[in-house]
Parts: C-alpha cells; structure tokens; sequence
C-alpha cells in the first residue's frame, strides 16, 4: 500500500498526517480518519488500523497538536488546550484533504474526541467507531477506583500512600502504577513496539496528557477531569460502532451512556482483551471494523 506523509497547516502550526491509500480502490468504500488517544499520546499506537486499507479504502493518521510529529507548544497555557481545540484541528483537516463523506474511528481520548465531532453533525461524518473510550471523566474515574480495589493489598496500598504523599514520582508508585496498566491499558508482554513508541514520546513531552489528564490513568487532575459527553449523545446522527474490552479500563459504566443515549449503535466487548484491544486482538478488531464499515455503506446504497 502507498503511504504518503504531509504537513497540514492549522493556525500557523502543522498537522503531521499520515495517508495509506489502498491498493485496489473500492467504489463505494470511504475513507476513514483514526483518533489516537492521550490526549496527547500520538499516532504510532493505532498505526495497525491502517491495514483496512486493504477493505479499498483510504486510512488517515495524524498526530494532533502538540504531540507526535505536529507542533509541540510546551509554553501554551491550560485554556488552550480545550476539546474545541480539536474538533477546530479536525476540521481544518477534512478541509484541506478535501474529503466529502468519510468515517472516523476514535481510541480512547480519539473516542471522546469522535464523539464531541459527531455531536456537531458535520456534514461528511458517515459513521463514528468509539473504542475503549468513556462518555464522562467523573464515571472513567469511578471505575479506576473500582478496578483498584481488585489489584494486590501491596499495591493498592502503595498507590493511595504515594498519592497522598504528594511522592508520585516515587519508583514504588510507578511499579504500583505498572500492575494496574498490565491488566487493564495493554495485556501484552513485551507491549508492541508501537505502543512503546507512543508512550516515550509522551513522556518525553507530556504538555497535552499532563494538562489535559494528569500524572496517569486513574489520578486525573487535568482540565478534562469535569467533562461529559452524555447529554449530547442523543445528537449523534450517524451509525455508531462502541467497543471495549473485557479487562478495559474503561469498564461497562463509562461506555454504557454512548449505547443508551445514541439512536442508532451497536456495540461489542472483546473477550480476554483490555483497553489496547485492537493490538491484543489485532485480527478480530480489524474484522469487527471492517464489517461495521462496509455494513454502514450499503445502508447508503
């Protein structure tokens, strides 16, 4: 497949994107951009999605502001970094690729991301993949609480302690932190190594995650830690594609509201599978979307 990589400018920055284009067009088969996840954690992990090029279809990856391989902005206040600052970065992007109709796929902070855009209603948004994503901070937060309650005493006990002693930093609190993210962001070993990219170059340069999250997955204390989506859900007008693991993170309550409250939704939980499910289960995600894709499509003939 040819990938192409380009520079999109977006308020005097650039936008780093990545374009597979398939090697048997489809007619009829969309394009479809993919989110990643964070905020602020870059495309490297979700890079495996672009194997639905093979279905004939084009796959964009970009790496939003101020993270990846687009503009860094370490100086920027907290305001800035807003979800209306990426919904504004899509939008300039659809634009300057000049795309009609297209899908979206959102992973994790992506799903979120995917579902403040199709709230909106653009006009080219043809269907909305949310994975392992939650409709609101305050229920993502219940749950990891839930979930922390069900790893070791010892470790348990070295995440509350360090949490309170401000000692975060601590290499005990970061080993606590490791056996809470093996059983619930990525239950591979060794993690793939384009998970491993993503991370390093998030903590090389956490401005988005720190801001936008926090110090982790579970003691979020960024500028997102109030958000929901819940009540604008029923707004969503496109088919809609919800997955999650069976160890996900984001547990059944934080996803639940996309499956409620959206009109027209499916959803899927991948067995033995936990928030990176679409590495975990590469083959089984990629057909789960590929159908899901192809079936909103002949909807449309």
């Amino acid at each position: 497949m040819d990938v192409t990589e380009i520079e999109v400018p977006f308020r005097g920055w650039s936008t780093w994107t990545r374009i597979t284009e398939p090697e048997q067009p489809v007619d009829g088969a969309l394009p479809l951009i993919v989110l990643h996840g964070g905020p602020g954690m870059g495309h490297d992990y979700v890079r495996n999605l672009a194997a639905l090029a093979g279905t004939g279809r084009r796959v964009i990856h970009y790496d939003q502001l101020g993270c990846g391989r687009s503009t860094h902005l370490p100086d920027q206040p907290s305001t800035f970094w807003t979800p209306e600052l990426f919904v504004e970065e899509f939008e300039n992007l659809v634009t300057h690729l000049g795309l009609d109709r297209y899908h979206v796929a959102g992973q994790s902070w992506g799903g979120m991301l995917g579902s403040e855009i199709a709230v909106r209603r653009p006009a080219g948004l043809t269907s909305l993949a949310i994975l392992n994503s939650p409709a609101s901070m305050e229920l993502w937060v219940a749950g990891a609480n839930r979930l922390r309650q069900d790893l070791p005493e010892e470790t348990r006990e070295a995440l509350e302690r360090h949490e309170a002693d401000g000692t975060i930093d601590d290499p005990e609190y970061l080993a606590a932190v490791d056996v809470y993210y093996r059983r619930h962001v990525c239950r591979m070993d060794p993690y793939p190594a384009d998970l491993v990219a993503s991370i390093a170059q998030m903590e090389a340069e956490p401005t988005v995650y720190h801001t936008m999250n926090g110090v982790n997955e579970f003691f979020v204390t960024g500028t997102m830690a109030g958000w929901t989506v819940i009540d604008r859900l029923p707004q969503v007008a496109v088919p809609t594609l919800v997955l999650a693991g069976e160890f996900d993170e984001a547990t059944p309550e934080v996803w639940q509201p996309f499956v409620d409250r959206i009109p027209d939704v499916r959803s899927h939980v991948e067995p033995d599978a936990s928030h990176c499910s679409h590495l975990e289960h590469p083959q089984a995600i990629l057909e789960l979307l590929a159908g899901f894709l192809a079936d909103t499509e002949q909807r449309l003939r």
